[in-house]
């Protein structure tokens, strides 16, 4: 379903956990790991069409998860002509995408990648919220900057404090240079507290370590035909 202008309706979902590691998942058989996305069907509301991609995708339900805000407008991003299938070409433009914040309310335990007969994923992990700013392909690194940036001033700020009190680190340290700090760590100096930099998960069924370091010839959502 394309619209007047040759968009792909389609959404988004960024997924924390407690610790405000986002979930990647990787797409089956491929080395490519992306946030859960997919289209918009004819005559659902983004909202509708989040939770379907959810339970597909992620095997996760409504309560589940609580939604923390959702991107006030339609984020568009032009796939190059290179990458459209010849039949598409002349009508189909790129993608318009709502991006969704949602905190995970259950446990690892709770996501399954073989919730329908339709796997997309076959792996997943968590890992620093910025990282996919670093390795997006570049025609979707505008989208992904807008959607990660307008949605971190809603990712919840207690973990960061209790962080640096479990850190030891002394309660004098004001604000504003914690936050310094730690987007000087993370290099992203997009908002003024910072996210807390995560630490390995309890290892569970299909899950991979927590910010290890990406195989040789593994990508970030590379695929630009993608719209299921």
């Amino acid at each position: 379903m394309l619209d007047r202008e040759g968009f792909r309706p389609n959404v988004g979902i960024i997924l924390l956990n407690q610790k405000n590691q986002v979930f990647w998942g990787k797409r089956i058989k491929t080395h490519s790991w992306q946030f859960p996305q997919g289209g918009i069907d004819r005559g659902e509301k983004p909202e509708q069409a989040m939770y379907r991609e959810l339970h597909e995708e992620v095997g996760l339900h409504p309560h589940h998860v609580r939604i923390i805000a959702r991107t006030r407008d339609w984020l568009r991003y032009e796939v190059p002509d290179r990458f459209i299938r010849r039949d598409a070409r002349g009508h189909y433009k790129g993608q318009k995408q709502i991006w969704y914040l949602l905190q995970l309310l259950g446990n690892d335990w709770d996501l399954n990648l073989r919730a329908t007969d339709h796997p997309e994923f076959d792996a997943w992990r968590w890992n620093d919220y910025w990282v996919p700013l670093d390795v997006v392909v570049e025609f979707k690194r505008g989208v992904y900057e807008m959607a990660l940036t307008e949605l971190s001033r809603f990712v919840p700020r207690y973990d960061a404090r209790n962080r640096y009190l479990r850190n030891g680190a002394r309660s004098q340290r004001s604000s504003a240079n914690a936050g310094r700090d730690e987007r000087q760590r993370s290099g992203a100096a997009m908002q003024s507290a910072a996210l807390p930099r995560p630490a390995a998960p309890r290892m569970a069924s299909m899950l991979v370590g927590a910010n290890a370091p990406l195989p040789p010839g593994a990508s970030f959502d590379p695929d630009p035909s993608r719209s299921s």
